[in-house]
């Protein structure tokens, strides 16, 4: 196992890392004729069924457009339903259907192999306190984001 050069900045080594994380995840997905962005938007259903197309396409990191182009092709699939918010008619909340279990099943697989490839010959203790450390990691940096005014756009 090779150790980090102390010179390599973190971000790009943070960056390096998802990097090819994520190119091994897609290989796999394509696989089982999977893409990176219908896992990505089946996980967040997952974890927060009723959410809205605007604030999933947001967590997603996916425009908007696009996120509804893929919900088009989910919702035929039989995969997700859109539903009218109550509160907001132009408002969609999208939910998960009971035919998208297995599709989100293969996808937990193979993220779970690709974590495992990914932590090959780190122990657990070790594994643990780094994601540990990522979570801190980001939620610093998600403090920083709230702390933030947003930017003042410039005159043109």
């Amino acid at each position: 196992m090779s150790s980090p050069d102390p010179s390599t900045p973190f971000g790009f080594l943070l960056a390096e890392v998802s990097r090819r994380y994520v190119r091994r995840f897609e290989q796999r997905a394509r696989e089982v004729q999977l893409t990176l962005p219908t896992c990505r938007v089946l996980a967040y259903l997952e974890r927060h069924p009723g959410i809205s197309q605007a604030r999933l396409a947001e967590l997603a990191a996916i425009e908007p457009m696009a996120v509804v182009r893929l919900l088009d092709r989910l919702q035929a699939d039989g995969l997700i339903e859109r539903r009218v918010c109550r509160h907001d008619r132009r408002v969609h909340s999208v939910h998960l259907t009971a035919a998208a279990e297995p599709v989100l099943d293969e996808v937990k697989r193979l993220s779970a192999l690709t974590r495992a490839e990914a932590f090959s010959g780190v122990d657990a203790p070790r594994r643990d306190a780094f994601m540990a450390v990522l979570a801190q990691l980001r939620d610093n940096l998600a403090a920083c984001d709230a702390a933030d005014p947003p930017p003042v756009p410039s005159d043109p």
